[in-house]
Protein backbone atom coordinates (compact mmCIF):
# COMPACT_ATOMS: atom_id res chain seq x y z
CA UNK A 1 0.00 0.00 0.00
CA UNK A 2 1.23 2.96 -1.05
CA UNK A 3 2.02 5.80 1.92
CA UNK A 4 -0.83 8.65 1.71
CA UNK A 5 1.22 12.26 1.42
CA UNK A 6 0.69 15.96 2.03
CA UNK A 7 2.86 18.82 1.98
CA UNK A 8 3.42 18.43 5.77
CA UNK A 9 4.69 14.60 4.91
CA UNK A 10 8.23 14.16 6.03
CA UNK A 11 10.61 12.66 4.02
CA UNK A 12 12.51 10.06 5.53
CA UNK A 13 15.35 8.61 2.96
CA UNK A 14 17.71 5.65 2.84
CA UNK A 15 21.05 6.45 0.75
CA UNK A 16 22.97 4.21 -0.44
CA UNK A 17 23.95 1.79 -3.68
CA UNK A 18 22.55 -0.64 -4.72
CA UNK A 19 19.68 0.07 -2.61
CA UNK A 20 16.63 -1.90 -4.58
CA UNK A 21 17.28 -5.02 -2.21
CA UNK A 22 16.37 -3.03 1.14
CA UNK A 23 13.92 -4.30 3.66
CA UNK A 24 13.64 -0.94 5.16
CA UNK A 25 10.94 1.00 3.23
CA UNK A 26 8.32 -1.97 3.95
CA UNK A 27 8.77 -2.16 7.74
CA UNK A 28 9.13 1.39 8.34
CA UNK A 29 6.04 2.74 6.50
CA UNK A 30 4.71 0.23 7.94
CA UNK A 31 6.10 1.49 11.37
CA UNK A 32 4.79 5.29 10.25
CA UNK A 33 1.29 4.01 9.60
CA UNK A 34 0.79 2.05 13.12
CA UNK A 35 2.67 5.07 14.72
CA UNK A 36 0.60 7.73 13.19
CA UNK A 37 3.00 10.11 12.08
CA UNK A 38 3.23 11.62 9.19
CA UNK A 39 5.86 10.40 7.27
CA UNK A 40 7.03 8.63 4.01
CA UNK A 41 10.12 5.98 3.77
CA UNK A 42 12.06 5.90 0.41
CA UNK A 43 14.86 4.27 -0.59
CA UNK A 44 17.24 6.44 -2.65
CA UNK A 45 20.35 5.20 -4.77
CA UNK A 46 23.18 7.75 -4.02
CA UNK A 47 26.45 7.82 -5.38
CA UNK A 48 29.86 8.93 -3.43
CA UNK A 49 29.64 12.19 -4.84
CA UNK A 50 25.84 12.56 -4.83
CA UNK A 51 25.40 11.80 -1.28
CA UNK A 52 27.19 15.00 0.66
CA UNK A 53 24.47 16.99 -0.96
CA UNK A 54 21.46 14.85 -0.62
CA UNK A 55 22.04 14.14 2.59
CA UNK A 56 22.50 17.87 3.69
CA UNK A 57 19.59 18.67 1.61
CA UNK A 58 17.37 16.55 2.98
CA UNK A 59 18.43 16.87 6.52
CA UNK A 60 18.37 20.70 5.77
CA UNK A 61 14.72 20.57 4.61
CA UNK A 62 13.31 18.69 7.69
CA UNK A 63 13.44 15.22 6.67
CA UNK A 64 15.76 12.51 7.69
CA UNK A 65 16.62 8.72 7.31
CA UNK A 66 19.76 5.60 6.92
CA UNK A 67 22.57 5.18 5.05
CA UNK A 68 23.88 1.68 3.61
CA UNK A 69 26.65 0.52 2.05
CA UNK A 70 28.87 2.08 1.00
CA UNK A 71 28.10 4.95 2.19
CA UNK A 72 28.13 5.16 5.91
CA UNK A 73 32.33 6.08 6.71
CA UNK A 74 31.73 9.05 4.68
CA UNK A 75 28.62 10.06 6.20
CA UNK A 76 29.93 9.91 9.63
CA UNK A 77 32.34 12.97 7.94
CA UNK A 78 29.53 14.85 6.24
CA UNK A 79 26.80 15.07 9.83
CA UNK A 80 27.81 18.40 11.64
CA UNK A 81 27.07 16.09 14.71
CA UNK A 82 27.75 12.42 16.06
CA UNK A 83 26.92 10.54 19.00
CA UNK A 84 29.43 8.48 20.65
CA UNK A 85 28.67 5.34 18.57
CA UNK A 86 29.55 7.33 15.49
CA UNK A 87 32.81 8.11 17.01
CA UNK A 88 33.76 4.73 17.98
CA UNK A 89 32.91 3.11 14.63
CA UNK A 90 33.83 6.02 12.21
CA UNK A 91 30.05 4.80 10.49
CA UNK A 92 26.91 6.70 10.52
CA UNK A 93 23.83 4.99 9.44
CA UNK A 94 21.06 7.68 11.07
CA UNK A 95 20.56 11.04 9.87
CA UNK A 96 18.51 13.65 11.51
CA UNK A 97 18.08 17.38 12.22
CA UNK A 98 17.85 18.54 15.59
CA UNK A 99 18.48 22.02 17.16
CA UNK A 100 19.39 23.50 13.32
CA UNK A 101 22.00 20.67 13.09
CA UNK A 102 22.61 17.51 11.55
CA UNK A 103 22.83 14.60 13.91
CA UNK A 104 24.29 11.07 12.93
CA UNK A 105 24.22 8.09 14.88
CA UNK A 106 25.21 4.39 13.85
CA UNK A 107 21.64 2.36 15.04
CA UNK A 108 24.29 -1.24 14.33
CA UNK A 109 25.44 -0.84 17.50
CA UNK A 110 22.11 -1.18 19.06
CA UNK A 111 20.95 -3.21 16.68
CA UNK A 112 23.51 -6.03 17.36
CA UNK A 113 23.29 -5.65 20.52
CA UNK A 114 18.98 -6.21 20.77
CA UNK A 115 19.57 -9.17 18.38
CA UNK A 116 22.56 -11.17 20.37
CA UNK A 117 20.91 -10.52 23.79
CA UNK A 118 17.50 -12.13 21.59
CA UNK A 119 19.35 -14.95 20.47
CA UNK A 120 21.05 -15.57 23.74
CA UNK A 121 18.77 -14.90 26.25
CA UNK A 122 20.82 -12.79 28.30
CA UNK A 123 22.78 -9.46 27.99
CA UNK A 124 26.39 -9.56 26.05
CA UNK A 125 28.61 -8.84 29.82
CA UNK A 126 31.30 -11.52 30.40
CA UNK A 127 30.89 -13.16 27.11
CA UNK A 128 33.29 -14.86 24.74
CA UNK A 129 32.96 -14.09 21.46
CA UNK A 130 34.33 -14.94 17.76
CA UNK A 131 34.15 -12.74 15.46
CA UNK A 132 34.51 -13.31 11.77
CA UNK A 133 35.30 -9.94 9.84
CA UNK A 134 36.80 -6.79 10.70
CA UNK A 135 35.24 -4.54 8.06
CA UNK A 136 32.62 -1.54 9.20
CA UNK A 137 29.83 -4.25 10.23
CA UNK A 138 32.23 -5.71 12.34
CA UNK A 139 33.05 -2.14 14.36
CA UNK A 140 29.88 -2.05 15.51
CA UNK A 141 29.79 -5.23 16.65
CA UNK A 142 33.01 -4.89 18.74
CA UNK A 143 31.54 -1.26 19.82
CA UNK A 144 28.06 -2.61 21.41
CA UNK A 145 30.38 -6.14 22.93
CA UNK A 146 32.82 -3.27 24.31
CA UNK A 147 30.34 -0.96 26.21
CA UNK A 148 28.48 -4.08 27.48
CA UNK A 149 31.94 -5.33 28.61
CA UNK A 150 32.38 -8.72 26.76
CA UNK A 151 35.12 -10.73 28.50
CA UNK A 152 37.07 -11.48 25.15
CA UNK A 153 36.25 -11.03 21.52
CA UNK A 154 39.00 -13.10 19.11
CA UNK A 155 38.68 -11.49 15.52
CA UNK A 156 39.93 -13.54 12.70
CA UNK A 157 39.79 -11.51 9.38
CA UNK A 158 41.03 -12.88 5.96
CA UNK A 159 43.36 -9.72 5.93
CA UNK A 160 45.64 -9.51 9.36
CA UNK A 161 45.92 -6.13 8.92
CA UNK A 162 42.83 -5.32 8.75
CA UNK A 163 41.96 -7.22 12.23
CA UNK A 164 44.90 -6.23 13.93
CA UNK A 165 43.27 -2.31 13.03
CA UNK A 166 40.15 -3.09 14.32
CA UNK A 167 41.72 -4.56 17.74
CA UNK A 168 43.46 -1.65 17.71
CA UNK A 169 40.57 0.74 17.22
CA UNK A 170 39.26 0.05 20.29
CA UNK A 171 42.54 -0.61 22.62
CA UNK A 172 40.88 1.45 25.21
CA UNK A 173 38.48 -1.12 25.76
CA UNK A 174 38.31 -3.37 29.35
CA UNK A 175 37.66 -6.59 27.45
CA UNK A 176 40.01 -8.71 25.92
CA UNK A 177 40.52 -8.14 22.46
CA UNK A 178 42.83 -10.19 20.13
CA UNK A 179 43.48 -11.71 16.28
CA UNK A 180 43.77 -15.31 15.26
CA UNK A 181 45.12 -16.11 11.94
CA UNK A 182 42.59 -18.91 11.61
CA UNK A 183 40.16 -20.82 12.72
CA UNK A 184 42.05 -24.21 13.15
CA UNK A 185 44.58 -21.63 16.12
CA UNK A 186 41.11 -21.98 18.26
CA UNK A 187 40.53 -25.59 17.38
CA UNK A 188 40.15 -26.71 21.63
CA UNK A 189 38.82 -23.08 22.44
CA UNK A 190 34.75 -22.32 23.16
CA UNK A 191 32.44 -19.05 23.00
CA UNK A 192 29.13 -18.05 23.94
CA UNK A 193 28.90 -16.58 20.56
CA UNK A 194 30.32 -16.90 16.82
CA UNK A 195 29.37 -13.96 14.50
CA UNK A 196 29.31 -13.88 10.89
CA UNK A 197 30.50 -10.46 9.83
CA UNK A 198 32.02 -11.04 6.33
CA UNK A 199 29.87 -10.42 3.40
CA UNK A 200 30.09 -14.09 2.87
CA UNK A 201 26.60 -15.43 2.02
CA UNK A 202 25.07 -12.25 0.32
CA UNK A 203 25.48 -14.96 -3.22
CA UNK A 204 23.93 -18.06 -4.13
CA UNK A 205 27.74 -19.23 -4.83
CA UNK A 206 29.52 -17.85 -1.82
CA UNK A 207 30.92 -20.72 0.14
CA UNK A 208 30.77 -20.69 3.90
CA UNK A 209 32.05 -18.49 6.30
CA UNK A 210 33.53 -21.30 7.91
CA UNK A 211 32.87 -24.67 8.09
CA UNK A 212 30.69 -25.82 10.96
CA UNK A 213 32.74 -29.19 11.62
CA UNK A 214 35.87 -27.28 12.15
CA UNK A 215 34.46 -24.56 13.87
CA UNK A 216 35.52 -23.87 17.48
CA UNK A 217 32.57 -24.88 19.77
CA UNK A 218 29.97 -22.29 20.79
CA UNK A 219 26.85 -21.88 22.37
CA UNK A 220 24.90 -19.77 19.71
CA UNK A 221 25.59 -18.48 16.25
CA UNK A 222 24.62 -15.19 14.65
CA UNK A 223 25.38 -14.27 11.12
CA UNK A 224 25.01 -10.55 10.19
CA UNK A 225 23.54 -11.80 6.89
CA UNK A 226 20.14 -11.91 6.21
CA UNK A 227 18.07 -14.34 3.55
CA UNK A 228 14.00 -14.88 3.88
CA UNK A 229 14.77 -18.45 4.82
CA UNK A 230 17.60 -18.04 7.05
CA UNK A 231 21.46 -18.59 5.64
CA UNK A 232 22.86 -21.43 4.26
CA UNK A 233 25.55 -21.16 7.69
CA UNK A 234 23.04 -20.64 10.42
CA UNK A 235 20.59 -23.49 8.93
CA UNK A 236 24.06 -25.69 8.80
CA UNK A 237 24.49 -24.71 12.69
CA UNK A 238 20.81 -25.09 13.05
CA UNK A 239 20.95 -29.32 11.71
CA UNK A 240 23.56 -29.87 14.62
CA UNK A 241 21.22 -28.27 17.19
CA UNK A 242 23.29 -24.90 18.05
CA UNK A 243 20.85 -22.17 18.24
CA UNK A 244 21.60 -19.76 14.98
CA UNK A 245 19.89 -16.22 13.46
CA UNK A 246 20.57 -14.28 10.68
CA UNK A 247 20.56 -10.93 10.48
CA UNK A 248 16.88 -10.05 10.13
CA UNK A 249 16.30 -9.35 13.62
CA UNK A 250 19.70 -6.61 13.52
CA UNK A 251 17.75 -4.93 10.39
CA UNK A 252 14.49 -4.64 13.03
CA UNK A 253 16.31 -3.40 15.98
CA UNK A 254 18.62 -0.71 14.45
CA UNK A 255 15.60 0.19 11.91
CA UNK A 256 13.45 0.80 15.72
CA UNK A 257 16.44 2.28 16.97
CA UNK A 258 16.76 5.03 14.22
CA UNK A 259 12.73 5.69 14.18
CA UNK A 260 13.45 6.28 17.82
CA UNK A 261 16.00 9.02 16.27
CA UNK A 262 13.49 10.51 13.86
CA UNK A 263 10.12 10.77 16.17
CA UNK A 264 11.25 10.35 19.57
CA UNK A 265 8.46 7.91 20.36
CA UNK A 266 8.76 4.06 20.86
CA UNK A 267 9.49 2.53 17.96
CA UNK A 268 6.12 -0.09 17.02
CA UNK A 269 8.31 -3.13 17.09
CA UNK A 270 5.06 -5.57 15.99
CA UNK A 271 3.57 -3.68 13.41
CA UNK A 272 7.77 -3.90 12.08
CA UNK A 273 7.98 -6.84 12.43
CA UNK A 274 4.48 -7.71 10.56
CA UNK A 275 6.17 -6.24 7.54
CA UNK A 276 9.20 -8.31 7.46
CA UNK A 277 9.27 -11.42 5.43
CA UNK A 278 7.83 -14.31 6.75
CA UNK A 279 9.95 -17.40 8.47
Amino acid sequence: MTPTTSPATRLVALLGDPVSHSLSPSFQNAAFAAAGVDGVYVALRCSATDLPGALIGIGRAGGAGNITVPHKQLAARVVERKTSAVHRTDACNTYWLEDGELWGDNTDVVGFRRAAERLLGHALTSSRVLLLGAGGAARAVVCALVEDSAAEVVVVNRSADRAADLVRRFADATSRLRTAPDLATLSTESFDLIVNATSLGLRPDDPLPSDPDSTPRTAAVLDLVYSPVGTPWIRSFEARGIPAADGLDMLLFQGAASFERWWGCPAPLAAMRAALPPR
